[in-house]
């Protein structure tokens, strides 16, 4: 059917006959989102922005959406060329990574908001379906229809363990973090 639908949790079950049990057919979507053209595949919430959600649709689709769930609009959609089949934000930058099928089967990492593309991981012979971080943040293996796992060093080095350089300038330690 080729949409999203969010649900109000708090109104889930609250809907009852006289005898006290729900009646689910009663329990409506608070947002119906049909802007896909193509099977969701693909969803991630933002770590850094409550209630915004990222969307993949699959091979006639091809895009990314996000959609603020508080009032059900999309902020914005991209073409990515082909099947989105996995979505990750990063725990630390404000990056996206998402996996693809057919053609490239390739992950892409890109910057949030402007997505811009920073670059294309490419290794798996067949779609990669999923995808998950390391518990620091830094690192993301990927599980592709071609029976592997893939390691990839995508977010780099999380903050808190980047080392710091002095200046060289005596007992006067003015500290720059190093860049990824």
């Amino acid at each position: 059917e080729n949409y999203l639908c969010i649900w109000d949790a708090a109104m889930s079950g609250r809907s009852s006959n006289n005898r006290g049990r729900t009646i689910q057919s009663e329990v409506t979507p608070r947002f119906l989102l049909t802007q896909h053209k193509a099977a969701v595949k693909a969803l991630a919430w933002c770590p850094f922005r409550r209630g915004l959600l990222a969307s993949g649709g699959g091979t006639a689709d091809r895009s990314i959406k996000f959609w603020n769930t508080t009032n059900g609009t999309m902020l914005n959609s991209i073409d990515t060329g082909s099947q989105v089949c996995s979505l990750l934000w990063s725990k630390h930058q404000h990056e996206l990574v998402s996996s693809h099928g057919f053609s490239e089967n390739q992950l892409i990492l890109w910057k949030y908001p402007t997505m811009t593309k920073i670059q294309e991981f490419k290794g798996h012979t067949s779609r990669v379906l999923h995808m998950e971080q390391s518990p620091d943040g830094g690192c993301v293996v990927s599980a592709a229809a071609d029976e592997t796992l893939r390691f990839w060093d995508l977010f780099g080095t999380p903050p808190s363990r980047r080392q710091t350089k002095g200046l060289g300038l005596g007992n006067f330690n003015v500290g720059m973090t190093t860049i990824r």
